[in-house]
């Protein structure tokens, strides 16, 4: 067992010189200016001193036969990862160069020659959680797995305690940690015909993530069913329930729900990271004069404002980042949701319990009693909750909510459907928000590149610009060779003005609503989406793909 600090070979000799040439020229080259403290300035500038390759992982591709050389534990211990096997030699990437121990272990491991590089800490953090995925590890936890183990843990009467270190268990704790650790907002266990098919949700779109044997599909459920304090006997029936894991000391919270399809119970599990920050308006993805004109709604002391859109378009953390914004010292701020899904100081949150008769109406009208300035009801989901709404909006409070509606305009339709009288409605309501959520472009392997003929239709019934090039993801490591990577906002803010009040009352159509609002200024989600296109900062097929009620 050797530990090489050069090539080795002809083959090792060809890699290396790539490496050098990806790390630039070094000879003649200054180090860098001290002051410029980033982690790529004195990443290069230690990468120079040691005469290291500086290897830049967003765009070499970790190969696969070199992952099972280095067992995930060791990669996190040393924070390490396995670049290349040529002929001999295993190409390690290290965050910290200078660890020679990491070195000396793996070659002590791996029987291997071992040529070391190194890459900023920041990156290889990355690539140890985008290459060390939970497939193999959870097919050797399901080998220990015997008939009598699925027996044992399908019992009720078993405690969560006494089958803490089974595989089952131990499969879900991974399935969950590989999904905090994959930004994924969901899980899905999906039975099929012959398999059972695991699925991350991840910047809203679904990926497959495993596939496993049938036979651990209803030990599984029921593990979660347990946790989530289900019925686990109870198979036919939907039902739901919420825990808390706690991931690499971080506290994430899980909404689960089940439904019986022909091929056995499904799971979701709803993922939220609790350690993740909240939102800021700014950060939201609003260009600067839809914020300023919500920031001035907020401003109102009383009148409803409403946030619209599906399921999964960001709804909840737009509300929150507005509660962030209002003075919550002089004020009495109450939440009302489904569940509770952050906590922060100076805000009295409450929950939902439909079993003890408290749903977002009766809870609407307990608010009321007890002095409130601005409330916060989670949903508007039928008539009597969007009644008592309006009427607290009308007596001097505040209310922030969300509805489901396509866009800003179809609040406003969606409220009357509701029963809302027009006259009640257009003296209630000060501003609605409309938005969905586009994935954005990964920032580590974005290039400007030619405009696919569609999108260039697109852009121009729009912007009313020809165009030839747009900025795409070539696809890296980093984003899992999809090109996209987190996801930001597009948004309508419409404020209810004294025209906009007078259409409603008049009882204008859609298309008359629509003209107002853009007249005075109100940008439709699809314009907002095209300018952020224009920027560089997503696509014109996420924006036709997600903004397709828009005309």
């Amino acid at each position: 067992m050797a530990v090489k600090s050069g090539p080795v070979n002809a083959a090792n000799q060809r890699i290396t010189h790539e490496l050098q040439r990806e790390a630039g020229k070094r000879e003649g080259q200054a180090l860098p200016d001290p002051g410029l403290a980033t982690d790529e300035g004195r990443a290069r500038a230690l990468s120079l001193r040691l005469n290291m390759p500086l290897i830049d992982l967003t765009r070499h591709k970790i190969q696969p036969r070199a992952l099972q050389f280095v067992p995930e534990k060791l990669a996190r211990k040393h924070n390490i990862v396995p670049l290349d096997i040529i002929g001999n030699a295993l190409y390690l990437v290290l965050a910290n160069p200078e660890d020679g121990h990491a070195i000396t272990e793996i070659a002590a491991q791996t029987g291997m020659e071992i040529v070391p590089t190194m890459a900023i800490p920041h990156q290889v953090q990355r690539a140890i959680e985008l290459n060390y995925k939970i497939s193999s590890e959870i097919e050797e936890q399901l080998k220990r797995l015997t008939p009598k183990t699925f027996e044992e843990e399908a019992k009720t009467e078993i405690l969560i305690e006494t089958i803490a270190d089974t595989p089952i268990v131990r499969s879900l704790d991974l399935l969950v940690g590989q999904a905090v650790r994959d930004r994924a907002s969901d899980i899905h266990i999906e039975p099929q015909k012959d398999r059972l098919r695991i699925r991350y949700r991840i910047d809203g779109i679904l990926h497959d993530v495993a596939s496993l044997p049938s036979r651990v599909h209803q030990t599984l459920v029921s593990r979660v069913k347990v946790l989530a304090g289900m019925d686990i006997a109870e198979r036919r029936r939907p039902q739901d329930g919420q825990f808390s894991y706690e991931i690499d000391e971080k506290e994430v919270d899980i909404r689960a729900a089940t439904f019986n399809t022909v091929y056995g119970e499904m799971a979701v599990l709803r993922v939220l990271d609790k350690s993740l920050p909240l939102f800021a308006l700014s950060e939201l993805g609003l260009l600067t004069q839809a914020l300023e004109r919500y920031k001035q709604i907020l401003k109102s002391p009383l009148g409803m404002i409403v946030v619209s859109g599906p399921t999964g378009a960001g709804k909840t953390t737009t509300l929150y980042a507005s509660l962030n914004q209002l003075d919550r010292n002089e004020r009495n701020i109450i939440t009302i949701e489904d569940p509770v899904e952050y906590r922060f100081t100076d805000i009295n949150p409450s929950e939902i319990n439909p079993k003890a008769d408290i749903t977002f109406a009766s809870g609407l009208r307990s608010v009321l009693r007890v002095d409130p300035d601005v409330i916060l009801v989670g949903e508007i989901r039928d008539a009597e909750t969007a009644e008592i709404a309006v009427q607290s909006a009308l007596t001097g409070h505040l209310v922030l909510s969300s509805i489901h509606a396509n866009d800003a305009v179809g609040v406003i339709f969606r409220f009357m459907h509701l029963g809302i009288e027009p006259f009640l409605l257009s003296s209630a309501l000060i501003g609605i928000v409309a938005q969905r959520m586009l994935r954005r472009i990964c920032p580590n392997c974005r290039a400007l590149s030619e405009a696919k003929e569609e999108e260039k239709i697109a852009y121009h019934e729009e912007m009313k610009e020809v165009p030839t090039h747009f900025y795409y993801g070539t696809g890296c490591n980093f984003c899992a060779e999809t090109g996209y990577l987190g996801r930001t906002g597009v948004f309508e803010v419409l404020v209810i003005t004294e025209e906009i009040r007078k259409l409603i009352l008049a009882g204008a159509s859609t298309d008359e609503l629509i003209n107002q609002a853009i007249k005075e200024g109100m940008m439709t989600m699809r314009h907002d989406g095209m300018i952020k296109v224009k920027q560089g900062i997503t696509t014109p097929y996420e924006v036709t793909r997600n903004v397709f009620s828009i005309s």
